[in-house]
């Protein structure tokens, strides 16, 4: 009996502690329920009231946020059940998942911002297609029909422009690629020399006491010798020198050689004077036939109208900034044939072309016009073939260019005038053809600095980079060669660069 009640009394106090126990801990997890249950409900009211502000899509994602935070709430409860120790441990999870909840707020924030300006955007475009569709409905068939097909032509138009423009610029890239291969071909096969000689017309005499003598009594001499030659005879008091000056550059090698010999003879009187012309003259003329003869067997050019042979005979006496004329026609004639046989032209007319293309700057001084012209005007006088008088005409783009080959003998011709040591010039009009270059470049908007580099074939333009893009630096180039074509003189080509840079700078402290 006593055992009984003990058992019971022993079964009471282990159902009474065991009671006990669990209202214990039931308080302590109601606290704690209770505490995540406040931070619950204002994580739940800040989410609920940052996904009110957002679309469709931010409030979906809300939700599923929510929806996860009620998950890990739940899990938080179970794991709490069984494991009271790893509170504080997820409580610093809490934390950490909070800040990530600001920045993903922040990130809402930004799409939202974004979402709100596409959906004006499909608002426009839906009012806009609307009225489109509103329109379309009060038109027939054939009127979509076209409408359609003008839509499509324009959008295959566009595509059709672009895919030109990429093909233009390859094309252009392979063919400055394919110039340069057949120019250097053309000039390394030529290999001719350096031409740059120069016209004198100062004599040297042994004595001043001839000076008189060349004048004369009363200036008889001097006269008969400027009347009979076509020059001016300048004797001043230069020590030993007299300077023969005349514009047709035959007479004056006439009258040098008819000078230089009276000079050497010590006989100077009227009859004299006139015979000793005479024979320079012939020689002069018999110097012009022969290197007419050999300019034209070195061009490999058929016989051409005698009058045409003079006409490149008195180049040979003439000269452009130091370069014999003649020697220029010939080696224009030989690269227009290199060149016509790579590009596959007609050289016969290509090397024609070449060898006569300066024909008019014989007579250039007694004739008005440009050489261009009137040697286009001499040629088809006498019977050459309008192929060969447009490579003369056109080759200072004075008219249109007919054909491949006038282009090459422009090609040659520029070519020849422009490479290294082909041409010269006194200082003072080469210090003034670089001074007039850079006052052209600086005269333009935006230009810091100019540098002629290169003798003056190439201009570099330093610019601001405030004042001046990418797209206007390619305009200012072009507007500034433009310029330099219209208002200059010069042999070959210039080169126009412009160089824009941008500096970023800093200082560490």
């Amino acid at each position: 009996m006593n055992i009984g009640w003990l058992i019971i009394g022993l079964v009471i106090g282990a159902v009474g502690g065991a009671a006990l126990g669990y209202w214990i801990r039931q308080q302590r997890y109601q606290e704690q329920m209770g505490d995540l249950e406040a931070m619950r409900q204002r994580l739940l009211e800040e989410t609920e009231k940052q996904a009110r502000d957002t679309v469709l899509n931010a409030k979906e994602e809300a939700i599923n946020l929510k929806r996860e935070v009620e998950q890990n709430l739940e899990s938080r409860q179970k794991q709490l059940r069984r494991e009271e120790e790893r509170l504080q441990t997820r409580r610093e999870q809490l934390d950490g998942r909070q800040e990530r909840m600001e920045k993903r707020e922040q990130t809402l924030n930004k799409r939202q911002g974004t979402m709100d300006k596409r959906w004006n955007d499909l608002e426009k475009l839906e009012d806009q297609r609307r009225e489109e569709l509103q329109r379309i409905a009060s038109l027939s068939i054939e009127e979509a029909r076209d409408i359609l097909l003008e839509q499509v032509a324009e959008e295959t138009r566009q595509d059709m422009a672009r895919v030109i423009r990429e093909e233009e610029q390859r094309a252009q890239e392979e063919a400055d690629r394919r110039a340069r291969d057949i120019i250097t071909i053309a000039v390394q096969r030529l290999a001719s020399e350096q031409v740059a000689e120069l016209t004198t017309t100062t004599l040297e005499i042994p004595s001043d006491e001839l000076k008189g003598r060349i004048i004369g009594r009363g200036g008889r001499n001097i006269r008969v010798f400027e009347q009979k030659a076509g020059v001016d005879v300048i004797v001043d008091d230069t020590p030993e020198m007299i300077t023969v000056s005349s514009f047709d550059p035959v007479r004056r090698e006439i009258s040098a050689r008819a000078m230089q010999r009276l000079v050497s003879d010590g006989r100077i009187h009227p009859a004299r004077i006139e015979s000793v012309l005479k024979k320079a003259r012939s020689e002069v003329e018999a110097t012009m036939k022969e290197q007419a003869e050999r300019a034209v067997y070195e061009a490999e050019v058929p016989s051409l109208h005698p009058e045409i042979m003079k006409l490149l005979g008195r180049l040979y006496f003439r000269t452009s900034y130091g370069q014999n004329m003649l020697k220029h026609a010939i080696e224009v004639a030989k690269l227009s044939s290199l060149l016509a046989a790579e590009l596959g032209a007609n050289t016969e007319i290509a090397r024609m072309g070449g060898l006569i293309h300066d024909i008019g700057k014989a007579v250039d001084f007694e004739i008005e016009g440009t050489h261009a012209t009137i040697g286009a005007e001499l040629a088809r006088r006498y019977g050459v073939s309008e192929a060969i008088v447009n490579c003369i005409e056109s080759h200072h783009h004075e008219v249109e260019q007919q054909s491949l080959e006038a282009i090459i003998v422009e090609a040659a011709d520029a070519i020849s005038g422009a490479r290294p040591g082909a041409r010269r010039e006194s200082l003072e009009h080469y210090i003034k053809r670089i001074r007039t270059l850079e006052e052209i470049a600086k005269s333009f908007k935006g230009v810091e600095e100019t540098y002629a580099i290169q003798a003056g074939r190439e201009i570099r333009l330093i610019v601001r980079p405030g004042e001046v893009d990418d797209l206007d630096a390619t305009r200012l180039s072009r507007d500034v060669a433009r310029k330099i074509e219209e208002s200059m003189e010069y042999p070959g080509q210039i080169k126009v660069t412009v160089i824009r840079e941008t500096r970023a700078v800093e200082y560490a402290k």
